[in-house]
């Protein structure tokens, strides 16, 4: 089998990454044991990285970006999977080392594959995709950490992990900050997924002081930096921070004073290394607690054409919620 296909594909030019839309054969795909016809994808941080040629996020060239998927099997070598099943893909450096979801087919190891829970759609678990499962486990993160009740900060709020986790966690009876760059004209987006304020400023941008005054019981960080030190030293006594994003850089200039006099956890969460049975836990709970109208509040569905204007938008901070892709359209 031989098939022609579409896919989205970025090829390095005279040092710069240039994206363009390309028809491919199943046999120009990389091996692997399941072949996948894929119905959507998402956009994330990272893949707006790679098509913006930041960050060196792709490491070889031609690389088909996208770092999730959900689509049913065509073929398999592995037992575990047969043709027809549903299947989602987040993670393990697909859309970097291996090509990835803007594409209509891919061939992957079974390893990375999840089976999608019976009740959720390839579309819905794009809506939620990658972004929405880091959400899950941050708030796993933060149950396992014992908060399990009180104010909550979510950082990057307008992104995709933080519209997820201020859904997820007002839905659970938390009483959730939402801290963007933009609140005034993010609040009504974000007060409509359950945050009970928004706010955000240049104060955030600075070093803060090794302890302030506690203000949340736990707290999600989507950004790390600054904002992660700041909410570090504002958590109140015995409470978390789950955190999952390096946006803010690499650092994190803070003291050892919020966990030794407060007995603050920090819990990094990453979605790729979390073991398989904490994944599949994550997606069940997703299917259970992530409702089709949360999903749809926050969704924008775009085609393999728009990406390249998406991620720009993306990287200029202007994007909100989730873009799904569908690449057959």
């Amino acid at each position: 089998m031989d098939t022609t296909f579409n896919a989205l594909v970025v090829d390095q030019i005279e040092g710069k990454s240039v994206p363009a839309l390309k028809e491919l054969h199943v046999s120009d795909l990389p091996a692997g044991e399941v072949l996948v016809a894929i119905d959507y994808s998402s956009m994330n941080y990272k893949d707006a990285m790679a098509l913006s040629g930041l960050g060196k996020i792709i490491r070889s060239f031609p690389m088909v970006p996208g770092i999730d998927f959900a689509g049913t099997v065509v073929d398999s070598t592995n037992p575990a999977y047969r043709s027809g099943d549903h299947v989602v893909l987040t993670g393990w450096s697909v859309g970097e080392r291996y090509w990835g979801g803007y594409s209509q087919m891919a061939r992957v190891k079974a390893d990375w594959l999840v089976h999608l829970p019976p009740s959720m759609s390839s579309e819905s678990a794009m809506a939620i995709g990658t972004a929405g499962l880091t959400a899950m486990l941050c708030v796993m993160a933060l149950e396992d950490a014992g908060v399990k009740s009180g104010k909550i900060l979510v950082s990057g709020a307008n992104g995709g992990v933080g519209s997820v986790a201020i859904s997820l966690l007002a839905r659970r009876g938390y009483e959730v900050t939402a801290l963007t760059q933009r609140p005034d004209e993010n609040r009504d987006y974000l007060m409509g997924l359950g945050a009970v304020d928004v706010i955000g400023g240049p104060e955030w941008k600075e070093k803060p002081a090794p302890l302030g005054t506690q203000r949340w019981q736990g707290a999600v960080d989507v950004v790390g930096g600054t904002v992660l030190a700041r909410m570090l030293s504002e958590i109140d006594y015995g409470g978390a921070v789950a955190a999952c994003g390096l946006a803010g850089g690499f650092g994190l200039d803070t003291t050892v004073m919020p966990f030794i006099l407060r007995g603050v956890r920090l819990w990094g969460v990453d979605s790729v290394m979390c073991p398989l049975d904490k994944r599949n836990a994550a997606w069940a709970r997703l299917a259970a607690e992530f409702p089709a109208e949360a999903q749809s509040q926050m969704q924008r569905t775009v085609g393999l054409s728009e990406v390249p204007a998406q991620a720009a938008a993306f990287m200029a901070g202007t994007s909100r919620g989730r873009v799904v892709v569908d690449v057959n359209r």
